[in-house]
């Protein structure tokens, strides 16, 4: 049975989205430095990059894509599952519209790795990170996203 994974990022996500928002930043909560530099302005007023803003869309990306994961791994299932004991010769309408639904849960999943790249080479552009050669971009924005973006935001009591 296919089991979803955790978005991880999706407190730091929610508040970036508030500092996009021109929300103020959230009293205690701060970035860790190395993102500072690359989400907030030079100039000390707090204001967000354009790279802060690639971000929010890679992060959003990532999530539908962890989303799509999942839908496509649970169709699957739920196909593999009916076709086990399917007769022969025509199939059911039940299991032509689970084989429709896997098909627009691959789209889906086509969908969202695209817009995942397409975010992220926007980002790496912006924020001015280096992609090693002969590393997939996906394969560096996923891993660059586990280590370097807060998976809990941390607020200050």
């Amino acid at each position: 049975m296919a089991t979803q994974k955790p978005f991880l990022q999706a407190d730091f996500l929610n508040h970036l989205e508030l500092l996009g928002a021109s929300t103020p930043l959230v009293e205690g909560a701060s970035l860790p430095p190395p993102l500072a530099r690359i989400l907030l302005a030079s100039d000390g007023t707090g204001a967000l990059t354009k790279a802060a803003d690639d971000l929010i869309h890679l992060l959003k990306a990532r999530k539908a894509m962890l989303q799509a994961s999942f839908d496509t791994e649970l169709a699957a299932d739920e196909l593999r599952r009916y076709q086990k004991f399917a007769k022969p010769g025509q199939p059911s309408p039940h299991t032509i519209h689970l084989r429709q639904k896997q098909a627009a849960a691959r789209q889906a999943s086509s969908l969202s790795k695209q817009s995942l790249v397409k975010a992220a080479a926007s980002f790496v552009r912006n924020a001015g990170i280096e992609v090693p050669q002969r590393v997939a971009l996906e394969v560096f924005i996923t891993d660059w996203i586990d280590s370097n973006v807060p998976k809990a935001l941390a607020l200050a009591t």
